[in-house]
C-alpha cells in the first residue's frame, strides 16, 4: 500500500465492495524458498469477512496448507501512467495512478465435500453480469465430468482480519491538474476511461 496519507482515505466498506465488483486477484503466502502468488477468482461473502476460493490441488500454495496460513489477497483495478504534459503545471514529474485493494487473513482449507456448492456459487456470480444470456450451471455437466475434475482443485476460505486500500487518483494535485491528466487519459480507450472516470470523481467527492 502506497505511504501518502491522501491515497487511504477510502472507507472500507468501499475497499471491499470493489474487491467483490473485480473478483479476481492475486493471492500470496510465504514459503520456505520465497512468496507463492497465485491468480485465482474469488468470492467475497456479503458480509465481506471472508473470501471463497479454489486452487489447483497441485499448486505450490496447497502444499502450505496443512495448517491455516497468513495470506493476503491483492486485487488491482484501473491504472495507467500519467505523464506530466497534462497537469499543465511546471515541474511535474511522470507518475502511475491506480487503485488496489489488499485483504489480509487466514487461509484454509475447507472440507472437499463443500467445493460442489462453492463452485457453483463462484459461476452463478459471474453468469449473473452476462445476463440476457441464459447462465450456464455445471447441471449442464455429462455425468460424472464434473466429480472427476472436482478432484483436482481444493476449496480454500480466506477469514479477512484487515482491509486496505490505495486509490492513488492525484488526490494531491490541483483540481485543475487532476481534471487534465484525466482528459489526457480519456484519449487511451476503455482502460484510460475507467481510471479517468474514478479521478473525475474524486472532484465531487
Amino acid at each position: 500500500m502506497h505511504p501518502n496519507p491522501a491515497f487511504r482515505q477510502t472507507p472500507a466498506a468501499r475497499n471491499l465492495a470493489f474487491a467483490r465488483d473485480r473478483g479476481f486477484g492475486t493471492l500470496a503466502v510465504n514459503a520456505d524458498a520465497g512468496p507463492l502468488l497465485s491468480h485465482i477468482p474469488f468470492l467475497l461473502a456479503d458480509d465481506g469477512a471472508s473470501v471463497e476460493l479454489h486452487l489447483v490441488r497441485s499448486n505450490p500454495i496447497t502444499a502450505q496448507l496443512g495448517s491455516p496460513q497468513p495470506a493476503v489477497m491483492s486485487i488491482l483495478g484501473p491504472e495507467g501512467y500519467i505523464s506530466p504534459d497534462w497537469y499543465g503545471a511546471v515541474d511535474q514529474v511522470p507518475t502511475w495512478n491506480y487503485v488496489a485493494v489488499h485483504l489480509r487473513g487466514t487461509l484454509e482449507l475447507l472440507p472437499q465435500d463443500t467445493l460442489r456448492a462453492m463452485l457453483d456459487r463462484l459461476s452463478a456470480h459471474f453468469e449473473a453480469r452476462l445476463l440476457p444470456k441464459k447462465p450456464w450451471s455445471s447441471s449442464k455437466m455429462t455425468d460424472g465430468v464434473m466429480e472427476r475434475m472436482m478432484r483436482m482443485i481444493v476449496p480454500c476460505r480466506l477469514t479477512i482480519t484487515d482491509v486496505q486500500g490505495t486509490w492513488k487518483l492525484a488526490q494531491n494535485k490541483p483540481e485543475s491538474a487532476r481534471l487534465g491528466a484525466a482528459t489526457g487519459l480519456e484519449a487511451l480507450g476503455p482502460d484510460g476511461v475507467r481510471l479517468a472516470a474514478l479521478m473525475r470523481a474524486v472532484v465531487s467527492d
